[in-house]
């Protein structure tokens, strides 16, 4: 064979070799297969999927046999991929409740939706509650941030009217976990309150109008049950729990003498100013309880290492939405092809990539794609009570919440990364993918204790959400205001379908850097840790760095 020749043979062999080299695990995430799942997961057929129905039971149906497909093991209840969520619902009897103030002996009873409203009462079907109230800011006692709204007032046998979130100035992740209801109703509980009033301060007002709230506590609320059948996150101490619109905060805090918008303008600038109210609040609140259920699809990729495969790197998105609501310019399905077809579709995609690895991670997978999310978190709290594998091998959670972009997308936004090590994979990912990492730009919204990390963040474990950013790659386009107008007019409404201007090749790039966050994790040496002195391991323990 002549010189020439065998340059031919060798530019064929390499030739050949490049192309049965085996595409990365990642690569078979596509923005077909992407859209694929959220145009059936967000069809009118499945009715909004709304926890406890028939079209959330056909969407959980449709993720397991996507799971099986791939050869994941089931790790719901009874060898099954389901686990069976037990709720209660409160179904609220408006006609049979009521709320008065007495203001200076004259009693005003107040207008149902105009001036107050409930969710009812988890544990009590007839709650009654007479007290004086007293004004504790935020309700916040952090000792680590210097700041404590229950010092120098006693709210014992009384009622605490608090406003919502927390002080501006304090750092996101900070300020989003003291912002929690559960939190606030558990220190309530733990000073000796007997029932609340939830403010509406002009600042909340402005990014979660009372209308919107009005129409959300219409959907059927559920809470999971935990420990001894009762509902998870609920005080016993406190017999009644009411909401009122920021033009009834301002008339009640008005009765202190002071300037209510200066009250709230600084309670947002971190100033603790706790006094009595000559208010006294009347809560009667009449409740039907109904036991339902809804399954959290679970399944497990078991790793390839003997020793790690003992431990799990958790992948949650949450499968239900709002279902069927009020009708909306003619429609009343709320589709949620954007919250959270987007996240359960990206969930099948990550799983289907870490079933095509050879060899498999080396610790294991569990994929959880959790129901009664829009009712609270519950199916991610019942998965953190009710583990189906033993809580202390879950070493990471990454959770995937409406998690598309409808524009070309430049930048990311990590929520929760900064708290622990899955910062230097985030890093190393978003290199990889070609994402710049951007602070959380609505650092007001909280978002970090209002998707399913939270849940496993209180058992310890650390997790990261990712969100897209603000940026897009495409100079003409203001991402922002693209970004506005979905949450202004689109989130939580029945105009949430598939026929939203998704940019898929987008959503796939997210969904692979999610991936390739949980392959760092699952194949590094050692377990993801907390940062040494992290407020998230000092309240709720886990792996902490040395």
């Amino acid at each position: 064979m002549n010189r020439s020749s065998v340059l031919l043979v060798a530019l064929f062999l390499s030739l050949y070799a490049a192309a049965v080299q085996p595409r990365e695990p990642e690569d078979s995430i596509t923005p077909e297969a992407l859209r694929s799942h959220v145009r059936f997961l967000s069809d009118d057929l499945l009715e909004g999927r709304g926890t406890g129905t028939r079209g959330h039971e056909i969407a959980a149906h449709y993720v397991a046999s996507q799971f099986e497909g791939m050869g994941l093991k089931p790790a719901g209840d009874n060898g099954s991929y389901f686990q069976q969520v037990h709720l209660r619902q409160a179904i609220f009897k408006a006609d049979q409740s009521s709320f008065s103030l007495v203001i200076n002996g004259e009693e005003h009873p107040q207008t149902l939706e105009q001036h107050w409203y409930s969710a009812g009462d988890f544990i009590y079907p007839d709650a009654n509650v007479e007290a004086k109230v007293v004004f504790v800011g935020f309700g916040l006692s952090a000792p680590e941030m210097n700041h404590d709204d229950y010092a120098g007032v006693d709210v014992k046998g009384k009622i605490v009217a608090i406003l919502p979130g927390a002080p501006e100035g304090w750092e996101t992740t900070v300020r989003a976990f003291y912002s929690s209801t559960y939190l606030k109703g558990k220190m309530a509980a733990e000073h000796g309150a007997i029932g609340t009033i939830g403010l509406w301060s002009p600042e909340f007002e402005r990014h979660y109008a009372w209308r919107s709230a009005l129409k959300n506590f219409k959907f059927p609320i559920m809470h999971a049950l935990g420990e001894n059948n009762l509902p998870i996150d609920t005080y016993p101490e406190l017999k009644g729990s009411v909401a009122v619109p920021v033009e009834k905060t301002r008339e009640i805090l008005a009765t202190s003498g002071h300037d209510p918008d200066k009250i709230c303008a600084d309670a947002d600038a971190g100033k603790v100013q706790s006094f009595d109210l000559p208010v006294t609040a009347k809560i009667h609140l009449v409740t039907e309880h109904r036991a339902i259920s809804s399954p959290n699809v679970v399944a497990i990729l078991e790793g390839s290492d003997p020793k790690r495969k003992s431990e799990y790197v958790v992948y949650s998105a949450h499968l239900d939405h709002l279902g069927i609501g009020n009708p909306d310019r003619g429609d009343s399905i709320n589709n949620g092809a954007y919250d959270n077809a987007t996240g359960s579709a990206c969930l099948i995609e990550v799983a289907r990539a870490f079933s095509k690895m050879t060899p498999r991670p080396k610790r294991s997978i569990l994929f959880i794609n959790v129901t009664a999310e829009e009712k609270g978190l519950q199916g991610a709290y019942y998965f953190s009570v009710h583990p189906t594998v033993p809580a202390e091998s879950m070493v990471a959670d990454i959770n995937m919440d409406e998690l598309a972009s409808l524009y070309p997308l430049k930048d990311i936004v990590a929520l929760g990364a900064e708290h622990s090590s899955l910062n230097n994979d985030l890093i190393a990912a978003a290199k990889q993918v070609g994402f710049e990492i951007s602070p959380d730009p609505f650092p007001e919204e909280t978002d970090f204790v209002r998707s399913d990390q939270f849940p496993f963040v209180r058992r310890g474990v650390p997790a990261i959400f990712i969100e897209p950013g603000m940026k897009s790659t495409d100079p003409h386009i203001d991402a922002k205001a693209v970004y506005m107008n979905w949450l202004q007019n689109i989130y939580h409404s029945p105009h949430d379908e598939i026929t939203l201007p998704f940019d898929w090749p987008s959503n796939a790039k997210l969904a692979k850097l999610n991936f390739l966050i949980g392959q760092r994790v699952a194949n590094a040496p050692s377990r993801p840790t907390w940062k040494k002195n992290d407020i998230f391991q000092q309240k709720f323990g886990g792996p902490a760095a040395p």
